[in-house]
């Protein structure tokens, strides 16, 4: 028997449903991770991608993954005064003034005590709305309402490029944002359309690492800027890098927040990474990263004092530091036993890692030598290296100078 047509429209929503029900599963996710540590700094986040890219639907999984109510306002078709306030006239407004009525939205914030603001098309707001939404995202403001502390705001916004008459992002409101690039991941998308979509989590903070991540971050910030005083603020010159991030005092502060954030939760590198290139941009952002790399390098004094439970680092150019700065404690304090425990360090090196980082430590160790003091046989591992090394110089010597040669006849 044919079923009719309100039938179904039931056995329609059935198949929605069914459609719409999802799962979710630890996975590794370095932009996701990078957007709930900024979340859980209190910062505003900004997502930039192209339109369909998932930005909407991964602000949902992280707001039901938090457990926050969402309210998604669309910037674009709000006037002002809808994040200013809408005037009302009291019964004397010579003694009380005119105080600035909240949309709906915000008063719901407020009653809930919590939530995650989403500011979606922030790219096709025109500049008198940009101009509203400064207090807004600065100081939690909407009228004569705060914003209480359990509200986060992230955005999301699309290239010019792609958006529907969009509009640069004005400095003021740019330099209050953290930005984060939002691209799509093949796997992700596979797998979440097969019904399993990454678990969005809040960092875990370790209690006993908060005021050594507090003091990291600012030995970091403030090293940095006290050698590079015009990292201190830079205002692009472009409209559109104005529009993006770039460093100021108030992004510079972000960042050290950012960084401490990650420091206490451990997070990654690349994780880092993205926060602060969001923060004060790409150059400077890669300066702090460069910053922070030599801070975590292991002291040469302690591999000194006990080679065998060196940890050297894996990054190539992270482990010829260590080992540069190893060589250059032996050399101002030169010694027997410092001298040792150098060789036995580079052997260390040697069976751990890319043997030509080993070269010129070994070399110039090799000149320290006192008459008085025998040579270790460390040196003798270390020969193999250094000779291929050095005949694999030679040869690249003079394959350029055949290559010059034939190109000046």
């Amino acid at each position: 028997m044919p079923l009719h047509a309100p039938d179904q429209l039931v056995v329609a929503d059935t198949l929605s449903g069914l459609l719409g029900d999802s799962t979710t599963e630890p996975r590794p996710d370095t932009q996701l991770e990078a957007l709930t540590l900024a979340v859980a700094a209190d910062l505003p986040v900004l997502l930039w991608g192209e339109p369909g890219i998932g930005k909407t639907a991964a602000l949902n999984r992280l707001a039901e993954a938090l457990d926050l109510p969402l309210t998604t306002v669309i910037a674009s078709v709000h006037e002002p005064s809808d994040f200013s306030g809408l005037p009302v006239v009291g019964d004397d407004p010579a003694v009380q003034g005119v105080p600035m009525a909240p949309p709906d939205w915000a008063v719901r914030l407020v009653q809930a005590g919590r939530g995650l603001l989403f500011l979606d098309e922030l790219s096709t707001a025109p500049p008198a709305v940009q101009a509203a939404l400064l207090r807004l995202v600065l100081e939690r403001r909407v009228g004569a309402l705060r914003l209480p502390p359990g509200v986060r705001i992230v955005a999301a916004a699309n290239p010019r490029s792609s958006a529907a008459d969009g509009w640069e992002l004005s400095p003021p409101l740019a330099n209050r944002f953290v930005h984060l690039q939002w691209a799509h991941d093949h796997e992700v998308v596979v797998r979440g359309l097969g019904g399993t979509w990454p678990r969005a989590t809040l960092p875990r903070l370790d209690p006993d690492r908060l005021p050594a991540a507090v003091d990291f971050a600012r030995r970091a910030v403030c090293g940095l800027l006290a050698t590079r005083p015009t990292l201190v603020h830079r205002l692009p010159s472009g409209e559109m890098r104005r529009g993006g991030a770039w460093p100021s005092p108030r992004s510079w502060d972000m960042t050290l927040r950012l960084v401490a954030f990650a420091h206490a939760a451990g997070s990654s590198r690349d994780v880092l990474s993205l926060l602060v290139r969001g923060t004060v941009g790409d150059g400077p952002g890669l300066e702090l990263l460069a910053s922070v790399d030599r801070m975590e390098l292991p002291d040469p004094e302690t591999l000194l004092a006990d080679p065998d439970a060196a940890d050297l680092p894996e990054r190539g150019d992270l482990r010829q530091a260590v080992l540069d700065g190893v060589v250059a404690a032996v050399r101002e304090r030169p010694d027997r036993a410092r001298w040792d425990a150098a060789w036995a360090l580079l052997v260390r090196a040697l069976d751990t890692g890319a043997p030509d980082l080993v070269v010129v430590p070994a070399t110039t160790l090799a000149s320290l030598r006192r008459d008085d003091w025998d040579v270790p046989a460390a040196i003798e591992r270390l020969a193999g290296a250094v000779s291929v090394s050095r005949r694999a110089d030679r040869a690249a010597e003079r394959v350029a100078e055949r290559v010059a040669a034939k190109a000046s006849r």
